[in-house]
């Protein structure tokens, strides 16, 4: 049975005067709790192998983790994400971790939450047609087709990916819609520090050229005012616990694989400093959300993680090796041992920054011992700290060893910088170069003539000596979402790039990847249904098997 908010708040030494209360089981935390607490914790980034459709579980590892240290008397918060409606309708379903390891409400951060989305996808909208009103009144300098402004919307789907506006008029254009998630607004108000960094970064958004090739800047529009009154409310951090009462700070969710994949600063801070260890997680594997936790939210924030939590399972690993995804409950070591490559291609990219890497070896129901004792043999081998963890079953109870692990794997001593793979003053295709050789494993990169033209129109204005934040399939290293394993012998394609001068990176896009998704054939959406009581039922991460 979890507490009231209030009574989580209280135990973290937060203020009744920094709580906006919605209902009793979720808060926003006003900045001003902030203020007067300085940042005592430790960081610990959970991230993970390469997902398949067996499943990883980083995010019911992450709440896991933060309910071990508690069981073993230590002062710990959660910093995640919220969930976006577009996966909870789509393929994925729910996003607050599973059995014993969940995030409540559920189902309320599932859906509405606190509204942040809602306020996100406003406000870049109330900008988009800002736009087209002065375009239409001729009141701007960029011209229809030098817009390269979107509109947005929390859900997947295909249809909006392209289209146009105004057909018929003067001022016509291509446009389309990318998912929330991907707004360079959710990006701003997650690396925002406070109301006047994010008024600055709304400011400098860039959302077209010119035909002289000239940026033209959100500030020109002059709604800067407006926008922020929309998202006043949402730059607080929003205050929940897990089913073990260990609090949790979910604010913001852009995607790893078309965004930088991190929960905002300001949660991060909250966590750190009211609690001893703060577990935060970075979206998807560690090649996407780990490498931008690591290049965009620590280069520009200053944190910095203390250790790496890295998430594999025994299936997703087999699957890795070749398991069909109907064989995974059968033992099967020899395609284990060859999926290990995968996580020993994440162990390589993550040891590269400096900091201990621990692999959490997430246990479901039907894992065999001697396969789960290949997995720790090979980290032993490598010299890498392992435990197993039954967080689903469990809860903190089937997580105490790991974290025992992690804090033996802390060290003492303060730790050196983070070791950087770039620097931002390097060339776009130097950084293009660090990150897929590095990281990826690739051979090299590619840019196609499109993306060699737009990235001129961006360099020209210096928009090049932003660090970069790759979109990139999830379910490959490569570009190519067939390979499986640890790919070689590949180079990956650049085909565009867009610009989040407010965010303050470059995005590259890399093979097919789309910032609005598609409903599967079959969404999510299908099984979810409310009884006569109200009840919500069907938003849920896949059953353990």
């Amino acid at each position: 049975m979890t507490s009231d908010i209030s009574r989580i708040a209280a135990t973290l030494g937060i203020a009744p005067e920094h709580l906006t209360y919605y209902g009793h089981d979720k808060a926003k935390v006003s900045l001003a709790a902030l203020k007067t607490k300085p940042q005592r914790g430790k960081l610990i980034l959970v991230s993970a192998i390469t997902p398949t459709p067996a499943g990883e579980g980083k995010t019911t590892v992450s709440i896991g983790l933060a309910q071990g240290l508690k069981k073993i008397g230590q002062s710990a918060a959660l910093a995640l994400r919220q969930p976006s409606m577009g996966p909870v309708f789509g393929r994925k379903g729910g996003a607050t971790g599973g059995g014993r390891s969940t995030v409540e409400p559920a189902d309320s951060i599932n859906l509405h939450f606190t509204g942040d989305f809602h306020a996100i996808t406003s406000a870049n909208n109330l900008l988009s047609a800002v736009i087209d009103n002065q375009l239409f009144n001729g009141e701007t300098r960029v011209k229809p087709e030098g817009v390269l402004w979107k509109r947005v919307m929390d859900m997947n789907d295909r249809a909006l990916r392209t289209l146009r506006t105004s057909v018929g008029k003067p001022t016509e254009r291509a446009t389309g819609f990318d998912i929330t998630a991907a707004s360079e607004v959710m990006a701003i108000l997650c690396l925002s520090e406070s109301l006047a960094d994010l008024r600055a970064r709304l400011e400098r958004i860039v959302v077209g050229f010119t035909p002289e090739g000239k940026p033209v800047f959100a500030k020109e529009f002059r709604v800067t005012g407006a926008l922020m009154a929309l998202l006043k409310d949402a730059l607080s951090p929003n205050l929940v616990q897990s089913v073990e009462g260990v609090p949790a700070f979910l604010h913001g969710g852009p995607f790893a694989n078309i965004a930088h994949g991190c929960n905002s600063v300001l949660a991060t801070r909250m966590a750190l400093a009211h609690a001893d260890f703060a577990v935060t997680e970075a979206g998807f594997a560690f090649d996407l959300g780990g490498e931008k936790f690591m290049h965009i939210k620590c280069r520009q924030s200053g944190l910095a993680p203390e250790a790496i939590v890295l998430v594999a399972t025994v299936r997703a690993l087999k699957m890795h090796g070749g398991t069909a995804l109907d064989q995974l409950t059968h033992t099967d070591t020899a395609a284990l041992s060859r999926g290990l490559e995968n996580l020993a291609a994440h162990l390589d990219s993550a040891a590269q920054f400096g900091r201990p890497v621990i692999v959490a070896v997430n246990r479901f129901t039907n894992d065999h011992e001697d396969e789960l004792a290949l997995v720790h043999e090979f980290c032993r081998a490598r010299g890498v700290l392992s435990a197993t963890a039954d967080v689903f079953g469990q809860g903190g109870d089937g997580a105490t060893q790991l974290a025992e692990t992690v804090l033996a794997a802390l060290s003492k001593e303060s730790k050196p910088p983070l070791t950087m793979l770039y620097q931002p003053a390097d060339s776009v295709e130097t950084k293009l170069t660090a990150i897929a050789t590095k990281i990826y494993g690739a051979d090299g990169v590619q840019l196609t003539d499109e993306a060699r033209t737009k990235l001129a129109l961006f360099a020209s204005s210096g928009f090049d000596r932003l660090p970069l934040c790759m979109a990139k399939t999830q379910n490959s290293l490569s570009d190519d979402a067939t390979k499986r394993g640890r790919p070689r012998g590949f180079t990956i394609t650049v085909r565009d790039f867009e610009i989040a001068n407010g965010a303050g990176f470059l995005v590259a896009l890399t093979g097919a990847m789309m910032r609005m998704p598609a409903l599967p054939k079959v969404p999510a959406a299908e099984r979810i249904q409310v009884s006569e009581e109200g009840e919500i039922s069907g938003i849920s991460t896949t059953p353990r098997k």
